[in-house]
């Protein structure tokens, strides 16, 4: 998948006060995880920091990564005992000792996805395990149609700024871990509708979080022609009496470390490429 290059830019007090859905819906994933006390273990893409620390509860050392610094900030600001860095998912190096690496509602925003799990694989010890959630193939399908469509309204080519995101197929994720050395346990594809609260804003705080690059296009004087499109086109789908509910699809999966011979070495070689 070819990498596209976006200028996204988090506001990490919106993204506390108007989406922690994308933390609150996945307490089963961290039960998945099994952390314990003296594990090492990394959290990808941990944004403002609420599952680094439910993760650090259990007494296992965790990192928590991201590559924005205004969600590290945050981070450090809302748990400042816990351990962040601001990190490149698909570049980083922080040795190879972790029993697990866990991520939530990030994977799909890093391209390209095969250098972030090589980067996954390669800080695991041998048997380590991996525990992902992600956007999966369909993800918000009609959030999209409704953007475009109200960008094309305003006098905008939605063309010129495709939305940033890697929505795999189970078939397609479970291949692409497999060729950097996971072995695969669980691999499931479902929809989750997820209530964005705040009535008839809801849908533009989801806009203004996840798609700042498209709004920053559309000139001030189309803002409140672009905000009634959408809602018109999106209102037979994603309303539900009083709130918008957005069509996601997560794909989970867990997977286990398994490389040696000559695996390992082509990883090393991958590895090596990505650095360069």
């Amino acid at each position: 998948m070819p990498t596209i290059e976006t200028d996204q830019s988090w506001d990490p007090v919106l993204y506390q006060a108007k989406h922690a859905f994308v933390w609150q819906a996945v307490q089963d994933l961290i039960g998945l995880l099994d952390a314990r006390a003296g594990q090492k273990i990394l959290d990808v893409g941990c944004g403002t920091g609420q599952l680094t620390d439910s993760i650090a509860q259990t007494g296992a050392a965790v990192l928590g990564i991201d590559k924005s610094p205004e969600m590290i900030r945050q981070a450090r600001e809302n748990f400042p005992t816990r351990q962040f860095a601001i990190a490149d998912a698909t570049q980083f190096d922080f040795g190879h000792d972790f029993d697990a690496v866990f991520s939530n509602a990030a994977l799909h925003w890093i391209t390209p996805p095969r250098q972030a799990a090589a980067c996954m694989a390669q800080c695991l010890i041998p048997g380590g395990k991996l525990v992902a959630e992600l956007g999966g193939h369909r993800n918000v399908e009609m959030l999209i149609a409704a953007t475009e469509h109200a960008a094309r309204a305003v006098g905008i080519n939605p063309d010129t700024c495709p939305h940033p995101w890697f929505f795999p197929t189970v078939g397609q994720y479970a291949t692409l871990l497999e060729s950097v050395g996971f072995e695969v346990g669980l691999a499931t594809l479902f929809d989750r509708p997820t209530p964005l609260g705040d009535g008839e804003a809801g849908l533009l705080h989801w806009v203004k979080m996840f798609r700042p690059d498209l709004l920053r296009l559309i000139p001030e004087s189309r803002q409140d022609d672009f905000i009634r499109e959408l809602k018109t086109f999106a209102r037979p789908k994603l309303w539900r009496r009083d709130h918008w509910q957005a069509d996601y699809r997560r794909l989970r999966v867990v997977a286990i470390k398994r490389w040696g011979g000559e695996l390992g070495g082509f990883i090393s070689v991958a590895i090596s490429e990505i650095r360069g």
